[in-house]
């Protein structure tokens, strides 16, 4: 049986992350295939697997979607990085790791192994591991915060002025520059260093996880519309670029049975 439940934020990393979530899966309990759907978001995971081993992973920005055959997780935390601050705490740019997944220790050097020693010895414990880790973010924030404040600040609005939809449509770069006060390539330049990506390819996964949630329910005019698509026709062939199948496909469960 798969089971998630979302955990509060501390106050202290309230700033640096959206959301932190506590899953585990088994295999067998879906023979579908495990989607990852594209994210623009940089994402530290900490997992155990059935034969005992552990892990503590940074996951760059998804900019497509991954099928793969499911396997026994025991235990998965999540801690999803808000965006712009992934940069200042993992202390890289996280264009370098985008569409990637790299031990923490890579980035951290040390500190990272050695974090991750320090889970594993708490991994009979997952709320404590939940816990130990958010200490030692809140501790690394501490020593950060100050750095590239400026910047990731300016990238945050900017993130959220290219997520909003004002009359079913999305506001063009140029404008969100303008709007946040630096120019269009001054924009474009920090925004891929600080999330990974470039603001028009942020819009893109934007939308398409926009559309997601109702494939099944809504119609796709309507959805496509709310969006910020042009037209139906579209939305389909973005989705088909970055999921890799028609929406059709998609809301049917008629999932790419080899990884991708």
């Amino acid at each position: 049986m798969n089971a998630s439940r979302q955990l509060p934020v501390p106050d202290a990393l309230r700033l640096w992350m959206d959301r932190i979530d506590l899953a585990s899966y088994r295999a067998d309990s879906d023979p579908c295939p495990l989607v990852h759907v594209p994210d623009p978001a940089t994402t530290l995971v900490w997992r155990t697997t059935a034969d005992g081993h552990s892990a503590l992973l940074v996951v760059g920005p998804r900019t497509h979607a991954a099928y793969h055959e499911g396997k026994d997780i025991p235990v998965c935390v999540r801690f999803r990085i808000t965006t712009g601050a992934a940069r200042t705490l993992l202390g890289t740019s996280v264009d370098e790791i985008t569409d990637q997944v790299v031990p923490l220790g890579e980035l951290w050097g040390p500190l990272g192994t050695r974090l991750a020693d320090e889970l594993a010895g708490l991994a009979s414990q997952p709320t404590a591991v939940v816990d130990h880790l958010a200490a030692a973010l809140s501790a690394r924030v501490d020593a950060v915060q100050d750095q590239g404040s400026a910047t990731a600040d300016l990238v945050r609005r900017a993130s959220v002025a290219l997520s909003s939809n004002s009359g079913h449509s999305r506001p063009r770069v140029d404008e969100v520059a303008r709007r946040v006060g630096v120019s269009e390539r001054h924009l474009r330049n920090v925004f891929t260093t600080a999330v990974g990506i470039p603001p028009k390819q942020f819009v893109r996964l934007a939308r398409i996880r926009t559309v997601l949630p109702g494939l099944r329910r809504t119609s796709w005019a309507r959805l496509a519309s709310d969006a910020g698509y042009y037209d139906q026709s579209h939305m389909v062939a973005q989705f088909r670029e970055i999921m890799h199948v028609t929406p059709s496909a998609f809301a049917a469960g008629r999932l790419p049975t080899v990884p991708c």
